[in-house]
């Protein structure tokens, strides 16, 4: 028997066909196509999540964008409401078709609030987050009004979060910035 044993065992390490003939006989392979089928299950499972969790990460940035407008609409709303109940001031969007392309590059409508107090002009840009080209953009947006309205305005931009990037260019380009958080 241990001769037996030991050819059977010899025949497995050197012999290739009596190798798969074995693993025949024992369902080997019968175990291996179903490892391959449920390996092919997996896979499947796996991408089905990945575009799932796409999916989610995509409505959730569009809920934080949504929430962000809807803030600053609000933010818009109370700000005219004090400046001019309080102050006498007037609060008004300002647009204008930038046939020239001078702020983006391209003709395009620029919009931008404008409060109006005691002759003085201050261009205000409310946004959620501020980043290096929302400064850049205010500015651009100011000398364009100075060239059509012949007023100098004052720049502010008001977020709770300014990019340190961002403040840097306001300070270079006498934008005023009223936040919270600077990061």
């Amino acid at each position: 028997m241990k001769g037996l044993k030991s050819e059977i065992l010899r025949l497995l390490r050197e012999d290739e066909e009596f190798r798969y003939a074995v693993a025949g006989l024992i369902g080997l392979e019968e175990v291996l196509k179903r490892l391959d089928r449920h390996e092919a299950q997996l896979v499947k499972l796996r991408e089905d999540m990945n575009r799932g969790f796409e999916l989610l990460r995509r409505h959730i940035d569009a809920l934080g964008a949504r929430w962000g407008l809807l803030a600053e609409e609000s933010f818009r709303e109370a700000m005219a409401g004090v400046v001019e109940r309080y102050f006498g001031g007037r609060v008004r969007r300002w647009a204008h078709y930038d046939e020239e392309g001078f702020v983006f590059g391209f003709p395009s409508v620029v919009e931008v609030d404008v409060v109006i107090s005691d002759e003085e002009h201050i261009l205000v840009e409310i946004k959620s987050s501020v980043s290096r080209a929302d400064v850049y953009e205010l500015w651009r947006v100011g000398q364009l009004y100075e060239r059509v309205r012949g007023v100098r305005p004052r720049l502010a931009i008001v977020s709770p979060f300014v990019r340190e990037e961002a403040a840097r260019a306001a300070r270079e380009l006498g934008v005023e910035v009223y936040t919270s958080l600077r990061a």
